[in-house]
């Protein structure tokens, strides 16, 4: 079972379920649930679905809507260091640091950081963005937990974690630079809820970039790669925090290109995660 935001051919924002190529609205008619937000605070999400559902309500086909970032208030936080490549790559960057990527790829605690708002979010086929001060940079395909205020994990759902590696790697209390500006976080394309999803070690992640027509890099991982539990990187992101709202939290990425590559305008991000379906945005520069 799939959630989506979106506007209709109508031009009518909306909830929906996404049905074989379709997209049919959800009834929230009742104010008992407003909000893609208030489905997930439900005790049962997939039966408040169920119950929201009217097969009578007109299904729209998928390509004659505008999909929105599947998010309402949510904050959206990250984890780094979870795949042993990623570690590598974190290395690579900066020498001097290399060893701090080390010890936190080890550590118990991960390594937990704050990387946008709802507002600086995109959505499918929206653009992602490169920083205008940066010449080293990257799209990371994360799988991403959706997460209601009870720090339940009730979702899943495509993260692409943009990220400046030239200005993380000159000094690593850059990151903030480096991960979090206008359009470096892109959601969507939908959410899969979390009884819905394949076994977790089955998983596969899939990144094609795509440049004049041609595929410039492509790589591929699986979930069971993540040497962090999901419910590990939860326990740890709710220590002393509340999320009104929930929260989505991206676990890191198995699939980084070679120091040689950097992304280009015009390029476009595909990222396919089984379960959850296929992300895509083109880049543009600040």
């Amino acid at each position: 079972m799939q959630l989506a935001k979106f506007v209709s051919p109508t031009g009518t924002p909306s909830v929906g379920t996404v049905e074989e190529g379709f997209l049919r609205p959800l009834d929230l008619s009742s104010g008992q649930f407003r909000s893609l937000t208030d489905i997930l605070e439900a005790d049962n999400p997939v039966e408040t679905v169920q119950f929201l559902r009217d097969p009578t309500a007109q299904a729209f086909p998928i390509d004659k809507c505008a999909l929105l970032p599947p998010i309402d208030n949510q904050e959206v936080w990250a984890a780094g260091v979870t795949y042993k490549r990623s570690k590598v790559a974190r290395m690579e960057e900066s020498v001097t640091a290399a060893s701090v990527y080390d010890r936190v790829y080890e550590a118990a605690r991960p390594e937990l950081f704050f990387k946008s708002m709802p507002k600086r979010v995109v959505g499918p086929e929206q653009p992602v963005r490169i920083r205008r001060d940066s010449k080293w940079n990257v799209p990371e395909p994360e799988l991403t937990l959706v997460i209601n205020s009870r720090l339940t994990l009730v979702g899943f759902t495509i993260g692409n974690d943009m990220s400046s590696r030239d200005i993380e790697g000159e000094n690593p209390l850059y990151l903030p630079q480096a991960k979090v500006y206008n359009q470096s976080c892109a959601i969507g394309p939908w959410i899969t809820l979390a009884s819905y999803m394949p076994a977790r070690a089955t998983i596969g992640i899939h990144m094609a970039i795509v440049r004049g027509g041609q595929i410039a890099f492509e790589g591929k991982t699986t979930v069971d790669q993540l040497a962090r539990e999901l419910e590990d990187l939860i326990a740890w992101l709710g220590r002393d925090n509340t999320f009104r709202d929930g929260a989505m939290l991206l676990t890191g990425t198995g699939i980084v290109p070679d120091s040689n590559f950097t992304l280009f305008p015009g390029d476009t991000v595909n990222i396919t995660i089984d379960g959850i379906g296929t992300l895509v945005n083109s880049v543009v520069q600040g």
